[in-house]
């Protein structure tokens, strides 16, 4: 007997779905090859670098996702964003103090200021392009970034201001010692700023996955408003209040608790053990740096002062206009003041100076003088000494440096008391605002005891606006004295601001003093009788084709 025909029995695994080849484990999605086991991304067999994406080229990772946290997500991002906000914050602090110090140190503050920011924006893109290399490790990055620009950038202040105090005064090569050093401190600041937006950008994807361009506008958003907090803290809060040296070492250490904390309480995860402890010891040994430096500020800048100054310093203070210090003066030692570096009097110099600068411009009615700057109250002395004067103004923009004339013992004594005299009043205020306020034909005699011309600082104090001002508060057949500085070091100076006088409409007289000191005295009308002492003659005219220096077109 012959049995019906039986279906035939199926050889593929008990519980296969129907149309999946055999071998493949159950629950695995159509379309997926033979052989590749649950869990493992598309691409990463067949020779393929584990975790490369679909279709990438082998051996090419691809930028992880997002990993885990120790806090939420929103939280993680947040927390990222304010790093970004302290480090902008600080790297413009550095910006910021380098261009103060390059110019208190080394004058022409747009000269400092172009060479600072030029050098630093150049490098931030060579160090932006640079970090590239460092995404796949981007918080190990991110730590030695931070470590490396709160060392560099925390001390750049001492190290340049070591520089200049003691290799200054070397001459030769090291004459240019402290300007080496500001170029090679901006440009190492400028690569560590620019490395830290490509990492942070990493970081902040890797907390949560967005957009590009959502990504780049949170970065940048938090990036610019520290550098709001960082440039208006600089002069308002840390250079009054610190100074520049100890407002560096605090910042430095801002910086190196920022990235540290960061990193190593977001994103531990992606470090190994090793790793963890490199990055906590690098972090507590530039700390301990920082503060060994912050508790030896003091004497540091004193021993600075002194290689600067030399060993006399009797009185240095910072005003917030300029440094003043004074050396000297007491038990018989001569005195010399020195305004930003610069000897402003003392010695029989500068009592020549102050002779050259007023006495000629004292040839005729001056019975109402100005004199604008002289804080110091050396021009009044001068001054006060011609019969017939009867009311002295003064303006000068540092209280600090009006108290120390009248109070000083020293200075006192070298200026004759005048400030204490009953005819001078002491105004403390802007001197071109002071002219605009002044009314026309008020004065006999203006004295311009104001620093250098070349001081980038004073140019607007040597255009022909303000020559104009002073030419309408004087009276008619008024006098303008001006020192102009140096005649032979720095004839396009000198002859500049004698141009400069005369298309203001002031009829001018060149002359010098001994030495190289050069001076110009201008006057309403007729061109002013000088009338020298020995060892001053006048100069004859300058060169032509020089044109006069405005405040939208300095030419100094």
């Amino acid at each position: 007997m012959i049995e019906p025909h039986a279906p035939a029995r199926s050889r593929a695994t008990p519980g296969a779905q129907p149309g999946i080849p055999p071998g493949i484990p159950p629950g695995t999605p159509p379309g997926i090859p033979p052989g590749i086991p649950p869990g493992i991304p598309p691409g990463a067999q067949s020779g393929a670098t584990p975790g490369t994406s679909p279709g990438a080229t082998p051996g090419v990772p691809y930028r992880p996702g997002p990993v885990r946290l120790p806090v939420r997500p929103d939280t993680g991002r947040f927390l990222v964003l304010a790093c970004v906000f302290v480090c902008a914050a600080c790297g413009l602090v550095y910006e910021l103090q380098l261009v103060a110090l390059a110019s208190y140190l080394m004058g022409d503050s747009v000269t400092q200021a172009s060479v600072v920011l030029s050098v630093m924006v150049f490098a931030m893109g060579i160090g932006s392009l640079a970090a590239k290399r460092l995404r796949r490790l981007a918080a190990a990055g991110f730590a030695a970034v931070e470590v490396a620009l709160a060392l560099i950038g925390g001390c750049s202040a001492m190290a340049l201001y070591a520089v200049f105090a003691w290799t200054g005064g070397w001459g030769g090569l090291w004459a240019n010692g402290p300007r080496v050093l500001l170029v090679v401190v901006c440009l190492a600041i400028g690569l560590l700023i620019g490395a830290e937006v490509p990492l942070l950008m990493e970081l902040i994807q890797r907390v949560r996955r967005q957009d590009a361009g959502g990504a780049v506008a949170d970065l940048f958003a938090a990036d610019y408003v520290g550098a709001l907090a960082g440039g208006l803290a600089f002069p308002f809060l840390l250079l009054p209040f610190l100074g520049q040296l100890t407002s560096c070492l605090l910042i430095g250490a801002v910086n190196v608790i920022a990235g540290g904390a960061l990193v190593l309480g977001l994103f531990r995860g992606d470090l190994t053990r090793r790793t963890r402890w490199l990055v906590l010891v690098a972090n507590v040994t530039v700390l301990a740096v920082l503060a060994s430096a912050a508790v030896l500020v003091d004497d540091f800048e004193r021993a600075a002062r002194h290689a600067v100054y030399g060993d006399e310093v009797r009185v240095a203070l910072h005003t917030g206009v300029q440094e003043v210090v004074l050396t000297g003066g007491t038990d018989g030692r001569p005195l010399a003041l020195y305004l930003d570096g610069r000897l402003r009097g003392g010695g029989h110099d500068q009592l020549r100076y102050r002779q050259s600068l007023v006495r000629p411009a004292m040839n005729g009615p001056h019975a109402r003088v100005l004199v604008l700057g002289g804080g110091d109250g050396l021009a009044a002395r001068e001054v006060l000494t011609r019969p017939g004067t009867h009311r002295v103004d003064i303006v000068d923009l540092d209280p600090a440096l009006i108290r120390l004339a009248r109070t000083d013992p020293g200075l006192s004594r070298l200026n004759g008391h005048a400030l204490g005299d009953p005819r001078v009043r002491v105004a403390v205020d802007d001197t071109f605002r002071r002219l605009r306020q002044t009314p026309p034909g008020t004065y006999d005699v203006v004295i311009a005891d104001l620093p250098d011309p070349g001081i980038t600082a004073s140019t607007k104090l040597y255009s022909q606006e303000f020559y104009g001002l002073a030419r309408r508060a004087l009276r008619p057949g008024g006098r303008l004295a001006v020192h102009a500085g140096p005649v032979d070091t720095r004839p396009h100076t000198f002859w500049t601001v004698e141009t400069t006088m005369r298309a203001a409409g002031l009829r001018t007289a060149p002359y010098r003093s001994r030495g190289d000191r050069g001076f110009v005295l201008a006057a309403t009308g007729a061109r002013p009788d000088l009338r020298l002492a020995p060892g001053e003659r006048p100069l004859s005219a300058g060169p032509s084709g020089l044109r006069a220096s405005t405040l939208v077109h300095p030419r100094y």
